[in-house]
């Protein structure tokens, strides 16, 4: 299809103040649902791009910048698939759970109590202007969501630097407002101090650019040759890149903001921010560093090994400290970027291309137990660890789910998470063998300890909130909306799909791997 992906990228923008309008007048319903059928559009011309081997499309900008287009090949159709898909179902998913918090934050300014047993509470709220709050809010909400989307897309389908950054950087804003407007806690502290690290890791990555492009006299992906630039320059553009990124990776040292961050926002974002967002700075190392600057990449490896080790441990180590059950996922999503980190230091083939398939693991495996956390925060009313237990009883289906993104966390067949894990230290100990380098055995070794972590966390969270005794003020908790239990199904049924044919994806991933020559 002509322009496929120009709308693809560009048509939520330019329907956002569609969805505004819709949800102001006609409520959550018609603004979920128009969102839903708007990205659901965009997503399947997404994969329909994909299917026939490399897309491209071209179309011109300015002299100063170079070309705008959007490429679509082995490493950027499994990131941009996972997005939109991510994206799509969570608008639906987003419905009861943001009506919800409109209502709890209404109640809230208006010093609503509902402790009336006739009715009157239901009568109050509505003669106050709930149903108009509610409707402002869901437009807004959905407006900012459709941008959101565009950006994290338009990122992995750029083919230019500037453009890189531009979408980079436009994805920033709405999550932003999205924090600050609809989170939880001091939410505009937290989404000032979201803004100020990813917003300073954008600069440090620009200043990156900046160094490569003037040199080369373009900012074009295809124009970069890195024999062309002196190697003291490309040294320091290389660790520029590799720091901006690494804050939106939120890898060790530069994680600080993110289990505020996903902590804070509203679960359905909290679902993006973690499994989509944050893995497009895996995506920018292997396009920007891993592609475009590859004896950069060779020399700086073993670094990027060890770094991933380093955020492993870490933010296993810390979800296990947790109560709060949207920071225990906030934190595991910080040590299962290390994964990915160290994935991609491992100088091999097999290694990137496991790193890639965890970015898609996560995105199902964390996606599902962010959703979940949505459940409980809904039906239960708390997110506290220690105030719930047995409740698969309660929430069956709502357990099924979580059980099973639990499982691709921790690399359990047949989910999909077991074979991005075999990859990624296949990969790993290969590289180690083949150049008899004690380091790397030693980060390989470091690797497979840390998945005793990632198993710890998660089996620790599934008996706090699934099993055991029940407290008696949750024996009346039900399952969830199927607005929010369906999207859940398709994540579960897809993560155990992968896990069984993995070619699924792999048949891109690993043609572009080989064709890197490592």
């Amino acid at each position: 299809m002509e322009y496929a992906l120009l709308q693809a990228v560009f048509l939520p923008l330019l329907l956002s103040p569609l969805a505004y309008y819709i949800g102001r007048v006609k409520g959550p319903t018609y603004a979920t649902w128009f969102t839903f059928g708007i990205l659901l559009y965009c997503t399947i011309l997404v994969i329909n791009a994909s299917l026939g081997g490399t897309y491209e499309e071209h179309y011109p900008w300015t002299d100063l910048f170079g070309e705008f287009g959007f490429l679509l090949d082995g490493l950027a159709s499994p990131f941009a698939i996972m997005i939109y898909v991510l994206c799509t179902i969570l608008a639906l998913y987003s419905k009861p759970y943001m009506v919800h918090k409109f209502e709890e934050v209404y109640k809230q300014i208006h010093n609503i109590k509902e402790d009336e047993s006739d009715g009157q509470s239901t009568a109050l709220l509505e003669s106050s202007g709930l149903k108009t709050y509610v409707n402002n809010q869901s437009g807004l909400y959905f407006a900012m969501f459709l941008v959101f989307s565009m950006g994290m897309l338009g990122t992995v389908l750029s083919t230019n630097l500037i453009e890189f950054y531009i979408f980079f950087e436009v994805m920033l804003i709405p999550s932003f407002f999205l924090i600050a407007w609809y989170g939880d806690g001091p939410k505009r502290r937290i989404a000032l101090m979201f803004f100020f690290w990813t917003h300073v890791g954008a600069v440090i990555l620009l200043l990156g650019f900046l160094s490569i492009g003037l040199t080369i006299g373009s900012f074009d992906f295809a124009d970069i040759d890195e024999t062309g630039i002196p190697s003291d320059v490309v040294i320091i553009a290389a660790v520029a890149i590799i720091i901006g990124l690494g804050v939106k990776l939120a890898a060790f040292g530069f994680h600080i903001w993110l289990p505020w961050a996903h902590g804070a926002a509203p679960t359905p974002i909290s679902a993006l921010l973690s499994p989509a967002m944050i893995g497009i700075g895996a995506y920018g190392l292997f396009r920007l560093i891993v592609e475009l600057l590859p004896q950069a990449y060779a020399d700086l490896s073993i670094w990027l090994n060890f770094w991933g080790i380093a955020t492993m441990f870490y933010g296993g180590a810390m979800a296990l400290m947790q109560d709060d059950i949207k920071r225990v996922f906030a934190y595991s999503s910080v040590s299962q970027m290390g994964y990915v980190l160290f994935g991609i230091g491992s100088l091999s083939a097999y290694g990137l291309a496991g790193a890639e398939l965890m970015y898609v693991t996560h995105a199902l495996g964390k996606g599902l137990l962010f959703m979940t956390a949505g459940i409980l925060i809904v039906q239960v009313g708390t997110r506290q660890l220690s105030k719930l237990g047995g409740l698969a009883s309660k929430l069956p289906i709502t357990a099924v789910c979580a059980v099973i993104g639990a499982l691709t966390i921790m690399g359990v067949p047949p989910t999909s998470g077991f074979m991005g894990e075999w990859m990624l230290f296949y990969g790993a100990f290969e590289t180690a063998v083949e150049e008899g380098n004690d380091w790397r055995m030693l980060a390989f070794a470091l690797g497979l300890i840390s998945t005793v972590l990632t198993m710890s966390y998660i089996l620790w969270m599934l008996k706090r909130v699934f099993f055991g005794k029940i407290p008696e003020n949750l024996t009346h908790v039900k399952d969830g909306s199927w607005y929010m239990l369906a999207p859940m199904m398709v994540l579960a049924g897809f993560t155990i799909v992968l896990g069984i044919y993995p070619d699924i994806f792999l048949q891109k991933i690993m043609p572009y791997m080989n064709g890197l020559g490592l």
